[in-house]
Formats: structure tokens, C-alpha cells, sequence
């Protein structure tokens, strides 16, 4: 059963009592992530391998989200920033102890393309909080091999273009 999450603002992203930041570069531009991120969102599951279904709500203002192994969000996109910024907040889950979570992705060039940071931020009950930060490797690990997917697909996709 789908549970309403707290409402958080932006500003959690600095507030949370959880805070899990990645960092990864990609060699494609600022602009082709940020589309691949906020503009072609049921793309996601092609490079993003946690997740199973993606699709925009709410007129693009919402993304659905399903998790391998079943665990469902409703989001609200908080920042769409094109080629800096895409942030949503997490309204409804069926994840058992979350009560708030925010994520937010920046974008920066580097000299080598993409520089690509990702900040969970998370609220909830103990037990969710010690088993949020006992997964950070294994999130670290999943944020890296998507950007490297992502990558992957969006260079494939400038050569196809190009021919």
C-alpha cells in the first residue's frame, strides 16, 4: 500500500538527516544528459538498471517510478533546470520506513564532458536510516554503471546520427 511522504522543499537536500552524494563523469555533453534524464524519462530503465518502469505524470510535472523487486514511487519534479539541475521529491512510496526523500542531479561540464553528481536525501524511521547508509556502496555502485550505461548509449547514439 502506497504511503503519502512528508513534503520537502529543495532545501532538504542540505537538511536530511541522510545524505548519500556520488559523483561520476560522462563523456557526453551536459546537454544530452539533461535530456536523458528529464526529457526522455521512460528511457531510464534502458540505462538505469535498478529501475523497471518510468513515465512521466501529471503533464511532465511528475514521474512514476518502479523499482526491480517492486518498490513504487509518485514523485514531483522540484528543479529542471536544462543542462544543470534535475530534482524530484518522493509524494507517495510503498517503501517500508521512508518519510521523506529527495534526489537531485547536477550537471557541470569537465574538461572531459559531464560532471554528473547525484544526492539522495532521505528521511525515516531508524531501522530505514541504518539500512540507507549500510546500502551506500551498493548505491555508489548502481548511480556509477548507470552513468557509465548512460554513456554508453548516448555516444552510440551521436555515432548513429552522425552516419
Amino acid at each position: 500500500m502506497a504511503r503519502r511522504l512528508r513534503p520537502v522543499g529543495l532545501d532538504f537536500i542540505e537538511t536530511a538527516p541522510v545524505r548519500l552524494v556520488y559523483t561520476a563523469e560522462a563523456s557526453a555533453s551536459p546537454e544530452s544528459v539533461y535530456r536523458a534524464l528529464a526529457e526522455e524519462v521512460t528511457g531510464w530503465p534502458s540505462w538505469f538498471r535498478a529501475v523497471s518502469l518510468a513515465r512521466p505524470t501529471l503533464g511532465g510535472a511528475g514521474r512514476e517510478i518502479k523499482l526491480v523487486g517492486g518498490v513504487r514511487f509518485q514523485e514531483t519534479i522540484m528543479a529542471a533546470d536544462a543542462e544543470r539541475r534535475y530534482a524530484y521529491r518522493v509524494d507517495q512510496t510503498n517503501a517500508p520506513g521512508v518519510r521523506a526523500l529527495l534526489e537531485e542531479w547536477l550537471l557541470s561540464p569537465s574538461g572531459s564532458g559531464t560532471r554528473v553528481q547525484w544526492t539522495f536525501a532521505a528521511d525515516g524511521s531508524t531501522p530505514f536510516r541504518l539500512g540507507l547508509t549500510a546500502a551506500r556502496p551498493g548505491l555508489g555502485h548502481s548511480f556509477r554503471t548507470a552513468v557509465r550505461t548512460l554513456d554508453a548509449r548516448l555516444a552510440a547514439a551521436e555515432r548513429s546520427a552522425g552516419q
